[in-house]
């Protein structure tokens, strides 16, 4: 019975580690049978007498507080658990540290995961922020556009007295200013044939945060042959996608089992020639956020072969069944990859 940064400094060895605000709302997620014995420990020995007469009225039978807490448990050589956060990381991430489908285990995962963005603009601006703030351990900024006044209406990472700087560096102002552990990788380049794969080595997933089609192509290919799941996002006006392309798993689509050929630019324009709605891409950001954190802790039911499809105007979102295509020229069986220098070629052909 200790709160998140008392069990920072270590635990008793084999403890479950549970707050008294929460101990009568999970303790049956923890221990369901009443007859099992527990033994129940605070920091000096009086909270945990509390928490054993609750228990007992709750019905549990065998429970017995230990009397002078952690302090003489330590004091008398008893076996340990060293904590696996610090103080600041369990105040830092408190609130997620309490779900059981994330607690220490989970936000371990989240300080080992290095995420790739592409683009620090509409999608990637909410969705890296949430990463920051969640505790992802890298977050690898991919974007060789500067600031302009324009982007501010959509792209909330930046600010105005932040325009003509790349767009890179001002968000990595941003993510460590709101949180410090966070390391945060930029690359200003665009993203073309001769570096994708390099960009995106050596990272656990990829967020599609790209405004033309050539990029997509290029980051769908390179997901799939470096095994990187690609979590895509798209806005235009009113309306935007999500899903999750996860080559790990042999029935997920791939990008090309949704667009097997790119569109004609007239009929796909980008925000600068259609506009859109400021807060759609925060809501299609966020989304793909949602979805690259259940990814990485290995919870949920992530988007794969589904299409979530985001009206603004009506507030509605619909989802769409998105199977893997046989006859897929990007992940079919009859599919050959002849080079990403083919892909670009193939989006300037359909202009």
């Amino acid at each position: 019975m200790r709160e998140d940064g008392e069990r920072a400094s270590g635990t008793p060895a084999g403890a479950v580690g549970l707050s008294r605000g929460f101990l009568e709302l999970r303790i049956e997620q923890i221990e369901a049978d009443r007859q099992h014995p527990i033994l129940v420990l605070c920091g000096s020995g009086q909270r945990s007498l509390l928490a054993a007469e609750a228990l007992q009225r709750m019905g549990y039978e065998q429970v017995v507080s230990v009397a002078g807490g952690y302090q003489r448990w330590k004091a008398e050589g008893l076996p340990i658990a060293a904590g696996a956060l610090d103080s600041d990381a369990a105040e830092r991430y408190a609130r997620q540290l309490q779900l059981p489908q994330v607690g220490e285990a989970g936000q371990a995962k989240l300080a080992a995961a290095r995420v790739a963005l592409l683009g620090a603009g509409g999608l990637g601006a909410p969705a890296s922020l949430y990463f920051a703030a969640a505790g992802v351990g890298q977050i690898t900024l991919i974007d060789d556009d500067r600031v302009e006044r324009s982007n501010l209406h959509r792209q909330v990472i930046h600010a105005d007295a932040r325009v003509g700087m790349y767009k890179t560096e001002s968000a990595r102002i941003a993510l460590s200013a709101l949180n410090p552990r966070v390391r945060i990788e930029i690359r200003n380049e665009r993203l073309q044939a001769d570096n994708v794969e390099r960009l995106l080595a050596d990272h656990d997933l990829v967020i599609d945060g790209a405004d033309n089609f050539p990029a997509r192509y290029l980051v769908a290919a390179a997901s799939r042959r470096l095994g990187l799941p690609m979590v895509y996002g798209a806005v235009e006006r009113f309306t935007g996608q999500v899903s999750v392309f996860d080559p790990r798993r042999t029935e997920s689509p791939c990008y090309r089992c949704l667009f097997p050929e790119p569109p004609a630019a007239a009929d796909a324009p980008n925000c600068s020639e259609a506009g859109v709605l400021g807060v759609l891409p925060g809501i299609v950001g966020l989304l793909q956020a949602t979805e690259a954190l259940k990814l990485i802790l290995g919870i949920g039911e992530p988007l794969v072969g589904r299409l979530l499809n985001v009206d603004a105007l009506g507030m509605r979102f619909k989802e769409t069944r998105l199977p893997r295509d046989p006859g897929c020229p990007g992940c079919g069986d009859g599919a050959t990859f002849n080079g990403y220098e083919d892909l670009v070629q193939l989006c300037a052909t359909a202009g």
